[in-house]
């Protein structure tokens, strides 16, 4: 299969590990970063392409070996001292320093983001190198230690748990672990005035001036997370926390043990309570299960959309076959031309593959019963806890657990381009 995305990622390597350390002037937008990458061959090296956006990279040793390098185009081409045999690791590190810019894409910039008093990264699908270099690819995953510098008048978020806070002149220093494996593009930063809350067992950062109506509109997500867990299986992290930042987005972003949202997804009434239950399953479904290759983002978004007819149905909202009646006849309407399981570049994030995403796993919900589609979702889970998946994956794992056909059913849904009736 083609990759989604050629210009970036390597298989050729993997990262096991990032050490970024970063200071970030919020006032010019002006990044200084040292990344310290520890890589793997997969196959004999002679040098290494790391994904990197438009700074000035001010030095590269292997090993404590000074190498030379190449950038240019998104890409930074490093040459090994020595060549890394197949199987040989090695210890990579980067100095670099500029204004972090988004990705271009077809959805707009990706990545790191100014805001009006901050800083934010969203890095969905190829957004990560705007910030540190990387092996930008989601099948491989690593673990990650983030220490960030700001000015003491900001609060720094980023992926797993707060190891240390250090004052310095007029700054801080912000040291995170994210000892779970974590694909690239789901390592963040948020940098904001921030306040944190305690809601129902749950975590919140938002503005001072928008806490009531973000402790009510999260008011819930305790609750979800404990249905969630029941359905799911024990919530896959050591932490989570809700952002709101103090800036409108176009939509909300999940990254590894976070979501992101926008002040305009605060209303005081809960009208975006789908979306918060959306982001919150990406914890299972997308970051604890990453997809090994874009074409299979059905089984991140179709999951998390399902997520969000499961809490409506536990909260006393229209069941999830409520839902799926209504968006099949709505996707019954709209074009069909394309295949779930690959749906291409240009309809990655078209909303049909969402609700087509959803309305398969109804299907094979209503055709396994909820005594067997339940544990077999649990088990899914379970066997591929922060691991990469496929849709050959889902299939395989399914047909395993059932003794009936499911199959054609599959097949239907996920390769067929009509719409299978929702019987």
């Amino acid at each position: 299969m083609t990759p989604y995305f050629p210009g970036h990622g390597d298989h050729r390597y993997g990262v096991s590990h990032y050490d970024l350390t970063l200071k970030y002037r919020v006032a010019g937008n002006r990044l200084d970063g040292t990344a310290r990458l520890t890589v793997a061959a997969a196959e004999p090296l002679h040098v290494l392409d790391l994904d990197l956006g438009r700074f000035r990279v001010l030095g590269v040793t292997v090993d404590g070996v000074p190498a030379r390098h190449l950038h240019g185009q998104g890409k930074l081409r490093v040459t090994l001292p020595r060549p890394l045999p197949a199987g040989a690791a090695a210890g990579v590190e980067v100095r670099y320093t500029g204004s972090p810019l988004p990705v271009p894409s077809p959805w707009g910039g990706l990545g790191w983001e100014e805001l009006t008093d901050g800083a934010l990264v969203a890095g969905q699908p190829i957004g990560a190198p705007s910030w540190f270099p990387c092996n930008d690819r989601p099948g491989d995953k690593a673990s990650y230690r983030i220490s960030v510098t700001a000015g003491s008048a900001y609060r720094v978020i980023a992926n797993g748990v707060l190891a240390a806070q250090r004052r310095g002149a007029g700054t801080t220093t912000w040291i995170y672990d994210q000892p779970e494996p974590m694909a690239s593009y789901l390592a963040s930063v948020q940098i904001g005035r921030y306040q944190l809350a305690e809601v129902a067992g749950t975590r919140l950062a938002h503005p001072a001036r928008l806490g009531t109506r973000v402790r009510h509109d999260f008011g819930r997500q305790g609750e979800m997370m404990a249905v969630f867990s029941d359905l799911f299986g024990p919530y896959p992290f050591t932490g989570y926390v809700a952002v709101v930042a103090d800036d409108e987005l176009d939509i909300p972003v999940e990254a590894q043990g976070m979501s992101i949202f926008g002040r305009n997804h605060v209303d005081g009434r809960r009208g975006f309570e789908r979306l918060v239950a959306h982001e919150l399953a990406h914890q299972w479904f997308g970051n604890s299960l990453t997809v090994s290759c874009w074409s299979d983002i059905w089984l991140q978004e179709g999951f998390a959309t399902y997520a969000e007819w499961l809490w409506s149905e536990a909260s006393g909202g229209p069941s999830a076959a409520d839902h799926a009646r209504r968006w099949h006849q709505r996707l019954s309407a709209l074009p069909q031309d394309f295949v779930l399981a690959d749906p291409g570049v240009d309809l990655l994030f078209d909303d049909r593959v969402y609700k087509r995403g959803a309305l398969t796993v109804h299907a094979l919900r209503r055709t396994l019963g909820d005594e067997v589609f339940f544990p077999v979702l649990r088990g899914w889970t379970a066997g591929r806890r922060h691991a990469n998946v496929t849709t050959r994956d889902f299939a395989g794992h399914v047909q395993r657990a059932t003794t009936r056909p499911v199959g054609p059913l599959l097949s239907a849904w996920l390769h067929d381009k009509p719409l299978p009736p929702l019987r």
